[in-house]
């Protein structure tokens, strides 16, 4: 018994180590992916539709599991009326009248689905492709930085008041519903100016909104675009977008956890394709109030990756780019995260100069960087030595690795059930509760 507590020490010094190596990237004891995920929806017939959406919604309105729904054109929620959908419903957005589905500033959605049930926003289309429909648009009124703190959603809607489209206001705590366990594919359909939808525009959304297990899957728009706001987001998962996976802009204040992009090097857009955009303001830098808040994004535990069997063929002909762009007058706060296979793994706008205050307002710590074309870069500068002694800095507790893709991650290869949780030494990614 002597020896007891010297192999009481050992235990608990291995258990701990181990587990300390088990924090990046996305969390959880089991693969939280299981059950109301979906990476093959285009093989998923829901049926034709048994009730038409249309026109205004006005009064508190439910839809049922039972039908299958259709939204003919652009549907507004207003009048502070609650959309509430049952768990395992599909609403299924028209083709040829770019359905959407838009919850005005003072209206509620209630998309509380199930594991076992999610509720699916889908394409009406046999042959599903990306932006068959437009899609999903939240907006509330929380602050945002523009002048007025108020602005809106310019999509060309048809027969739409401003009071229909606008967005942002003064309360953080702003309530717009809830969107738990529910899947969003195919959105994003090019409007006549070329921009795209998005599949889910959060604009002036406030933190008392619940948003949790939400999938957006083959986006011809940004999967998830955040515009302003106080927003809270765990368990999002972007698979195969055209566009950004997550989109921050107009002082978003935003905290992000335990959340996936999934890109693929032959699906992308010439505009611009990558994992995170964080910026303060638009094409218009006039319409931005700079005394207001920036836009701040705390990101914990991503795990963002470039799914690819020939990475260094795919780099030369261009088709991979950074996994993050980080523009002027914005800030990032990113750890335990994983960023793989990308080239390179991080791109500064040239604007930022880089200097201590600089850099304290963009931070990486205990990352896990894999199998990245270079690191950290500033835009248009190959001389990345400064950016990469700050980072690589024992402090910040970061680690480089050219591992490959079945090394590093669980399982890519199951269709079905993919497990992107980090894999060290053959142990899961895990937390401890």
């Amino acid at each position: 018994m002597k020896n007891l507590p010297q192999f009481l020490s050992i235990f608990l010094l291995v258990f701990c180590n181990a587990y300390s190596q088990q924090e990046k990237g996305i969390i959880g004891t089991n693969n939280w992916l299981n059950s109301w995920t979906e990476f093959n929806s285009n093989q998923i017939e829901y049926g034709e539709a048994t009730e038409i959406l249309t026109g205004n919604i006005t009064s508190d309105t439910k839809l049922f599991k039972k039908n299958t729904y259709m939204l003919l054109g652009d549907v507004f929620v207003t009048n502070n009326a609650i959309l509430t959908i049952e768990p395992g419903t599909v609403i299924i957005g028209d083709f040829k009248t770019k359905g959407s589905l838009i919850i005005s500033k003072g209206a509620t959605i209630i998309a509380d689905g199930l594991v076992t049930d999610p509720i699916v926003f889908t394409s009406n289309r046999s042959d599903k492709k990306a932006g068959d429909w437009g899609g999903l648009i939240i907006l509330g009124d929380a602050p945002i930085n523009k002048f007025g703190n108020e602005s809106s959603v310019n999509h060309n809607f048809r027969a739409a008041t401003y009071e229909n489209i606008s967005y942002g206001g003064e309360n953080i705590e702003s309530n717009s519903g809830i969107l738990r366990y529910v899947r969003i594919e195919y959105a994003g359909k090019k409007l006549k100016s070329g921009e795209n939808f998005n599949a889910l525009l959060l604009a002036g959304v406030g933190s008392q909104t619940i948003l949790e297990n939400i999938m957006v899957s083959n986006s011809a728009g940004n999967s998830f675009d955040i515009y302003g706001g106080q927003v809270n987001l765990n368990r999002g998962v972007s698979y195969k977008s055209n566009k950004i996976d997550y989109n921050f802009n107009f002082g978003t204040q935003c905290n992000v956890y335990n959340s996936l992009a999934i890109r693929s090097s032959y699906v992308s857009s010439p505009d611009g394709s990558r994992c995170l955009h964080v910026a303060s303001y638009g094409d218009d830098k006039e319409e931005v109030d700079f005394s207001k808040k920036e836009t701040s994004v705390t990101a914990t535990n991503l795990t963002l990756i470039n799914v690819s069997d020939n990475l260094k063929t795919e780099i030369k002909l261009g088709l991979v780019r950074e996994a993050i762009y980080i523009s002027e007058y914005a800030s990032l706060d990113m750890s335990k995260s994983v960023i793989s296979g990308f080239n390179p793994a991080v791109l500064l706008e040239d604007k930022i100069e880089i200097n201590n205050k600089n850099l304290e307002r963009v931070k990486f710590t205990e990352m896990y960087f894999n199998n990245c074309n270079g690191n950290i870069f500033t835009e248009y500068d190959d001389n990345n030595e400064d950016l990469e002694n700050w980072y690589g800095n024992s402090s910040f507790f970061n680690v480089y690795s050219k591992g490959m893709d079945s090394e590093t991650f669980i399982d890519l290869k199951d269709s079905r059930k993919p497990d992107f949780r980090l894999r060290i030494n053959k142990i899961i990614a895990s937390n401890l509760d």
